[in-house]
């Protein structure tokens, strides 16, 4: 029995009944009791052979006995699956969980209900400054404990907010002590601020790139006058600090209300003046005959508030000629109130916008005017008579940014001074040319909303879909092989009217479809429609820009872009095209000066560089040619567009950042 079990007994899967050589004839076989579990109740009948009836019993118990074995294993097995799978939930709950902490981390750092309280602390820094409750040195280590620290203060000190003025104060000096300085305090001085007040590419510079600063860790604060213009809605948590700052002007001090507030998580402060009370209580924002007393009194105002409120900031970022006075201002008479340690910094979006001025109302706002009547400071290069305040803050800044996104610096100082060509050659080692940027956060094809499909440089079927949407939707005829050409202008003259007729009608003979959109004044749109009559041709379709979604589906349908000029800080129609896998051309494309690219190559942006070597002197003509003819090259092009990052994240940020760091070692 010993040696049948050793022998017989198999694994689960592997038994099989028994064969025998010589099998024995079965007269009959009785039923098996349904009931009984028993071997010995089967009976066998025919030899009477009792050696083969034990060796069958036995056979059978070994049966039931792997049976029962198999019954074991699988409830082992179900048993152990279930712990498996419980195990497996309880990982993917602990990953889950992980994930939901690191998201309400992220979240904790972006929160705008934090950056509120961030600012709160500082503006009620502000305001313990002008009651007297601080001294300026104090409170400019304050600021700095607030900038070093503004993600985690917020959670310190949410409900300090609520106690007195010493208890928050006792607070903020406990914590100080494990201070450390790594970043930049910047105050914007300036007109404009997406998007409160905007009537130029100012406005959006300024926010875009306030945001982009704070994004890397910076603190930055704008000033701007208390225009009755502006939008106080779009300001979080605007309130007037109650202690009045006074301010120098026209021989005497005047009061200034003051109110604070935040814009996308970008602190705000807004001056009111109360005696001039007319300068900023106008229908525009610009054009007055006393632009020069309006701006003066608002940069004056603006240094003495710094001073006053204990700012001490590395950096006062000027722009303009209306704020440019601030640099001879804080050299002769600011510098020496606290605020050896900041710099100046002057940005310039238009050299042909200048304010000339007699030499004696510099008198005005505390200035000596027979100290800056001179050539190597406010003199103007043409009317000596004059002063010229846009040259006197090239003069009196410790660097100038000129926004550029395709000039060299040689052919800006060179060509398009506008009679400062003198002042910058002298100051060129200061001068920095730096591009516009554009908002990927809403330009993005990738994360586009408005669109039917969204799409990116790795997978572009999207695009496709988007192009017979655009066609669709026009009432165009929907054909793969036709290229698609998108005219999107803002303000139009004749002579682009001319050049736009002439492009329609040099390419009648090519399977092109054209859609012109006029984004921006009525007028523009208008003239822009002037051009489908003496066409009269279904492929040309003229629509009005107003619509948004219709305008970022254009960027996505078509192929090429045409458009006025790749300089284009206001409605960045080249930086969206290539972010949407189309092609810029321009209308004038051999204005844009790249010709003498590679002598001032290391003068020039990434931004310039890249349009230099793809589509800068390129026809459209020759783009339509390359995409009939070589699509593979066309292909790499535009997908190496899509890649590039041209948002205000990147180079536009990283150039003001260097800046601001030459400017904290000189």
């Amino acid at each position: 029995m010993k040696a049948l079990m050793s022998s017989s007994i198999l694994r689960p899967w592997q038994w099989q009944p028994p064969h025998q050589k010589t099998p024995t004839p079965l007269v009959c076989c009785s039923a098996v009791n349904a009931s009984s579990s028993s071997s010995s109740e089967m009976k066998f009948k025919g030899d009477g052979n009792a050696e083969s009836v034990s060796r069958a019993e036995d056979l059978w118990k070994l049966f039931r006995e792997a049976q029962k074995n198999i019954l074991q294993l699988n409830q082992q097995r179900v048993k152990a699956v279930e712990e498996l799978n419980k195990i497996n939930r309880e990982k993917e709950l602990l990953v889950d969980r992980i994930e939901q902490l690191e998201l309400e981390k992220q979240a904790a750092i972006a929160r705008p209900q934090d950056r509120v309280s961030c600012w709160e602390l500082l503006f009620w820094i502000d305001s313990t400054v002008l009651n007297g409750i601080v001294t300026t040195v104090e409170a400019s280590d304050l600021r700095r404990l607030v900038m070093d620290n503004k993600f985690s203060l917020p959670e310190v000190f949410n409900d300090n907010l609520q106690k007195g003025d010493t208890e928050i104060l006792a607070e903020l000096r406990h914590f100080s002590e494990r201070i450390k300085r790594n970043s930049f305090h910047i105050v914007h001085v300036c007109t404009e601020m997406a998007p409160l007040v905007s009537v130029g590419s100012l406005a959006s510079y300024v926010t875009s790139l306030s945001c982009a600063l704070q994004k890397k860790g910076n603190l930055v604060e704008v000033i701007l006058p208390k225009f009755s213009s502006l939008d106080l809605n779009e300001v979080q948590g605007l309130k007037e600090i109650e202690a009045e700052c006074y301010s120098y002007y026209n021989g005497q001090l005047h009061g200034n209300k003051i109110w604070t507030g935040i814009v996308y998580g970008i602190g705000v402060t807004l001056i009111q003046p109360v005696y001039y009370s007319s300068f900023f209580n106008r229908e525009r924002l610009y054009g007055y005959s006393d632009d020069f007393e309006r701006f003066t009194y608002f940069s004056r105002a603006s240094l003495d508030y710094i001073v006053k409120s204990g700012k001490r900031p590395d950096v006062i970022h000027i722009h303009n000629w209306e704020t440019a006075i601030i640099g001879p201002l804080f050299w002769d008479i600011t510098v020496k109130q606290g605020l050896e340690g900041t710099r100046i910094l002057l940005t310039c979006h238009d050299l042909n916008s200048q304010c000339l001025e007699h030499p004696e109302k510099l008198e005005l706002c505390g200035l000596d005017p027979a100290r800056l009547h001179r050539p190597d400071r406010l003199q103007d290069n043409t009317k000596a008579h004059l002063v010229n305040i846009l040259k006197g803050g090239v003069v009196y800044s410790n660097k100038v940014v000129i926004m550029s996104s395709i000039l060299s610096k040689g052919r800006v100082i060179q060509s398009l001074s506008h009679g400062l060509d003198p002042t910058l050659n002298i100051h060129k080692n200061k001068v920095i040319i730096a591009p516009c940027g554009f908002d990927n956060s809403t330009w993005d094809p990738s994360t586009d909303n408005f669109l039917p499909v969204q799409y990116n440089a790795k997978d572009m079927k999207g695009k496709t879909v988007c192009k017979a949407a655009l066609q669709q939707h026009l009432g165009l005829s929907e054909h793969a092989s036709t290229f698609l050409v998108g005219c999107i202008f803002s303000k139009v003259s004749d002579v682009d009217l001319e050049k736009l007729k002439e492009i329609f009608l040099k390419t009648s003979g090519i399977d092109v479809q054209y859609i012109v959109m006029g984004i921006g004044k009525i007028s523009s749109v208008n003239k822009l429609g002037s051009l489908h009559e003496p066409l009269k041709d279904a492929n040309v379709q003229f629509i009005d820009g107003n619509d948004e979604a219709l305008s970022h589906l254009v960027f996505a349908g078509s192929d090429i872009i045409l458009c006025q000029s790749f300089h284009d800080p206001g409605l960045q129609v080249p930086l969206k095209a290539l972010k949407y896998g189309a092609a810029p051309i321009t209308v004038n494309s051999n204005d844009e000066g790249f010709g003498n690219f590679v002598e001032h190559n290391y003068e020039t942006t990434n931004f310039s560089r890249f349009i230099s070597s793809t589509f800068g002197n390129m026809t459209l003509s020759q783009a339509l040619d390359e995409i009939k003819n070589n699509p593979s090259k066309w292909k790499r092009k535009i997908t190496d567009a899509m890649e590039m990052d041209f948002s205000w994240d990147a180079e536009c940020c990283d150039i003001h950042t260097s800046a601001y760091t030459a400017l904290k070692n000189l």
